[in-house]
């Protein structure tokens, strides 16, 4: 049986990077019932890493779909910080809207674990 998800983020990436109208697509289908599970929230990560680049609506989505996944309880533990630490990092790279994403848990968060913390300054986060 195929991966669907395998084949998705094939047909996504063909031309090596997401564009306006891909991303169009993708939330729509991926919004088709109104929420995001993680699955769901991983396979767009998957898809912007693997990308050699994005336009900024995609990055935007992205964003706005782990936001609420990172503070549900309004805290980042370490198992948090360490998920968000293989996301940050899986390129080799800390890109400006990653550092803004931090820095935008970073303020709406009550309370951080020191692993969050670490991974905020080594992402050039102050």
């Amino acid at each position: 049986m195929a991966d669907w998800r395998k084949l998705a983020k094939a047909l996504a990436l063909a031309d090596g990077y997401i564009d306006t109208k891909e991303t169009e697509i993708i939330k729509k289908e991926l919004m088709a019932d109104g929420k995001l599970d993680r699955s769901e929230i991983e396979w767009l990560v998957d898809v912007r890493k693997s990308s050699s680049k994005t336009v900024q609506v995609f990055d935007e989505f992205v964003f706005a779909a782990l936001k609420p996944v990172i503070l549900a309880d309004k805290t980042i533990d370490a198992k948090e910080a360490a998920w968000l630490r293989k996301f940050i990092f899986a390129d080799g790279k800390v890109d400006a809207a990653e550092k803004a994403f931090l820095a935008d848990l970073k303020a709406n968060a009550t309370s951080v674990d020191p692993a969050f913390t670490q991974l905020l300054k080594e992402a050039g986060v102050a």
